[in-house]
């Protein structure tokens, strides 16, 4: 974990979605579905956020213009400096012999970093309309539905090794059709290294930060009762 003023590179327009790109700096890019936190510009807080791609020697972050910190995230020009610290949390378990990545919405955000070191496997990707389907161009391979159809509808019976991320109706879901599926939920950061306790879910009866101990959870860790994953904070 390293804290760097980087330089943004560009910003992409995806559907609602904006890629954002910055400079590597001293940063690693850690492990597919670690995440960062950005240092929305005029916010207090900093904002989690999952590692996209990572192009040589840029970082690049998926982001949904959904509140004050994201907008100013999106609103960030070629030139401008940002302060990222990470990558953080525990992420995707990469040895597995039949991956299948799916997501949901800007939950697909980590899977492109994932598909690059998976070696492109299939994807499924669920999103509200074709207009935030834009985005499935980052994820190769993958086979896109719209709603009303959602993506555990789509499922395969046999879906392999399912690694996801999504909202948690979604995660849910995905639980009860592949129970030893990876999943990487979400939850609200402040910090993002367990100092606030802002991401801590209930899990099996215990309490757990989600930023520690996720966002990714193995099967027996995923008896959550409350959540929300780094990727659309």
């Amino acid at each position: 974990m390293r804290q760097d003023v980087v330089c943004v590179q560009a910003t992409e327009v995806l559907g609602p979605y904006t890629l954002l790109r910055v400079t590597r700096g001293s940063l690693d890019p850690g492990v597919p579905g670690q995440f960062f936190m950005l240092e929305a510009p005029g916010r207090v807080l900093p904002r989690p956020m999952s590692l996209c791609l990572a192009p040589a020697g840029e970082l690049a972050f998926l982001i949904d213009p959904i509140g004050p910190g994201t907008r100013a995230l999106c609103a960030l020009e070629p030139g401008d400096e940002l302060a990222v610290l990470g990558p953080l949390g525990n992420g995707f378990d990469l040895e597995v012999g039949r991956p299948l990545l799916v997501g949901g919405g800007i939950g697909i955000a980590p899977l492109p970093y994932l598909s690059e070191a998976l070696g492109a496997p299939p994807a499924l990707l669920g999103f509200r309309s074709e207009r935030h389907a834009e985005a499935a161009a980052l994820v190769p391979n993958a086979e896109v539905v719209l709603e009303p159809t959602y993506v555990t509808e789509a499922l395969p019976a046999d879906p392999g090794d399912v690694l996801a991320c999504g909202p948690e109706p979604m995660l849910a879901a995905l639980r009860a059709l592949a129970p030893d599926a990876q999943l990487a939920w979400e939850a609200p950061m402040a910090c993002g290294y367990g100092a606030c306790y802002g991401c801590v879910v209930e899990v099996d009866g215990a309490l757990k930060r989600l930023c520690i101990e996720g966002p990714v959870l193995r099967p027996l860790q995923q008896t959550v009762t409350r959540s929300g994953s780094a990727a659309a904070a």
